[in-house]
C-alpha cells in the first residue's frame, strides 16, 4: 500500500479489525519512510459494476463518488458516520447483488432518494434539489409541496 504522504510503497499494517457492520477490515498504517499514519479499508466486492449515465457513457460504479454525495447532502446534520456508512453500505450491496453488471445511473441516484429520505429529510431534499436539476426555488415549493401531501 503506498503511503498517500509520501507515496512510498514501504507501508506496514499496525492493527486490523472488523468494521461495525461486518463488512469491511480496518488498518490502521505505518509509513517507514516519513512515519505518518493512515487508515484503509478492505471490502468485498462481488462483481464489477458498471454505471451507465444518461448520455450513455459508461464508467465503474466509484464508491468513493457516491459517499461523497452522500455526505454533502448530510453536511451539518446530526447524522452518526456509522449510519451514513451502513447505508452506503446498503445500497452497493443492493447494486451487487442485482445481477446486473450495468447499471442506470437512474438507479443508483433512486435508491440514494429512498434512503435518504429514510435516514433524514433535509439531506433529502438536499439531494433531490441536484439529482432533479432544481433551477428556482419554484422547483422546492414543489417539490417540498408534494412531500407535504405524501404524509397526510
Amino acid at each position: 500500500m503506498k503511503c498517500p504522504f509520501c507515496a512510498s510503497d514501504d507501508t506496514q499494517v499496525k492493527d486490523s479489525r472488523p468494521t461495525e457492520e461486518n463488512s469491511a477490515i480496518r488498518r490502521r498504517r505505518a509509513c517507514n519512510n516519513c512515519g505518518a499514519r493512515f487508515t484503509t479499508f478492505e471490502r468485498i466486492q462481488l462483481r464489477e459494476l458498471t454505471v451507465v449515465k444518461q448520455n450513455g457513457r459508461r464508467e465503474p460504479l466509484d464508491r468513493d463518488k457516491l459517499s461523497r454525495s452522500i455526505k454533502i447532502s448530510l453536511r451539518k446534520r446530526p447524522i452518526e458516520d456509522e449510519r451514513i456508512e451502513t447505508v452506503i453500505n446498503g445500497i452497493v450491496r443492493r447494486l451487487e447483488s442485482s445481477g446486473e453488471s450495468e447499471i442506470k445511473s437512474e438507479t443508483v441516484g433512486q435508491m440514494v432518494m429512498e434512503a435518504l429520505a429514510n435516514l433524514d429529510p433535509v439531506a433529502y431534499v438536499r439531494f433531490a434539489s441536484v439529482y432533479k436539476n432544481f433551477r428556482e426555488a419554484r422547483d422546492f415549493e414543489d417539490f417540498v409541496g408534494a412531500l407535504s401531501v405524501d404524509d397526510d
